[in-house]
């Protein structure tokens, strides 16, 4: 149970009353990048639009006076909550809700940077219309680093997550994450996130099956790109704690999973012999630089898909 979380408002915060919050929470990374993308928009936003930042449990007190001395010298509205413990990607994200004073909100992950100087206005415009439920904005690789040791990652996204809106669209629960994604208040009031899911992975998309079941949910041309690409091992281990929450969504949506090339990949690997044995295989093969990256990503996909199946 945290204590009661430090929070610390900048001088433009009072003055306004926006009717977009931009919802940032963040573990022992950096979002100093993001607020000062985010601030050459204030001028234009003349206050429509606030940020709220939730320090989850970093405990890093150099990095907060540095966080703090740049929320007091932007000019976008800022609140800063750093908490003492861990909560989680769900209750977190509960909390930044409630923290927030928007009629839409905006959940915008630190390590996301826009691609436009128009990135806050769209979403500004399209929140002050009241009209839209739930929209997701796109992924993009465009800024992204391209080190070899994250080839593998920005094979698999480029090819998964980097999506065109009108192809987002034919499943528009499937590819939703909190990563760029515009949520009416009162949509979130009727379906938080599910604290129960723990780890990484899935309570975005879950949450977005619930919700597109009584409101729609839209896809716009928005983009951000995803800064945070991650070596095969940090994929590998986040995959491992993925698997638990993947059954959990199979057992609450199995109408919306039959669809899902992963499940249905996944239920026939359980009729494979061995599989715990020749698991292990599929992401050594990822690891080695040696093989073509294809080759690697495919591996990374057969070594999730192995997981989910041993989960379901």
């Amino acid at each position: 149970m945290n204590a009661s979380p430090a929070i610390h408002d900048n001088s433009a915060w009072d003055r306004v009353r926006p009717s977009l919050s931009v919802l940032i929470p963040f573990l022992r990374d950096d979002p100093q990048a993001l607020i000062t993308l985010l601030d050459r928009e204030a001028l234009a936003l003349s206050g429509t639009v606030e940020l709220v930042l939730l320090d989850d449990g970093t405990n890093d007190a150099a990095l907060t006076a540095l966080l703090i001395a740049l929320i007091e010298a932007s000019a976008l509205p800022i609140r800063l909550i750093s908490l003492s413990i861990n909560e989680g990607r769900s209750i977190g994200r509960n909390r930044l809700a409630t923290a927030a004073r928007g009629s839409s909100l905006l959940f915008l992950d630190s390590d996301m940077r826009p691609d436009h100087d128009r990135f806050l206005q769209t979403w500004g415009d399209l929140a002050s219309k009241g009209q839209t439920a739930v929209a997701f904005g796109g992924f993009s690789l465009l800024q992204a680093p391209d080190d070899a040791r994250f080839a593998v990652h920005r094979s698999m996204a480029a090819k998964s997550d980097c999506i065109a809106h009108d192809q987002r669209a034919l499943q528009p629960e499937k590819h939703v994450f909190t990563s760029n994604l515009l949520v009416r208040r009162d949509v979130f009031e009727a379906e938080t996130f599910d604290p129960g899911f723990t780890g990484w992975g899935w309570e975005d998309v879950e949450w977005a099956m619930r919700v597109s079941r009584r409101f729609k949910v839209e896809h716009i041309d928005n983009p951000a790109t995803h800064m945070g690409l991650d070596t095969v091992e940090t994929l590998a281990a986040k995959y491992e704690q993925s698997a638990p929450n993947f059954a959990r969504v199979v057992a609450r949506h199995p109408d919306f999973v039959a669809a899902y090339p992963s499940y249905r990949v996944a239920r026939r690997l359980q009729a494979v012999p061995g599989l715990k044995a020749i698991r292990p295989l599929f992401k050594q093969a990822a690891r080695l630089p040696i093989l073509p990256v294809a080759l690697r990503a495919f591996s990374l996909r057969l070594y999730r898909v192995a997981l989910y199946a041993e989960a379901i």
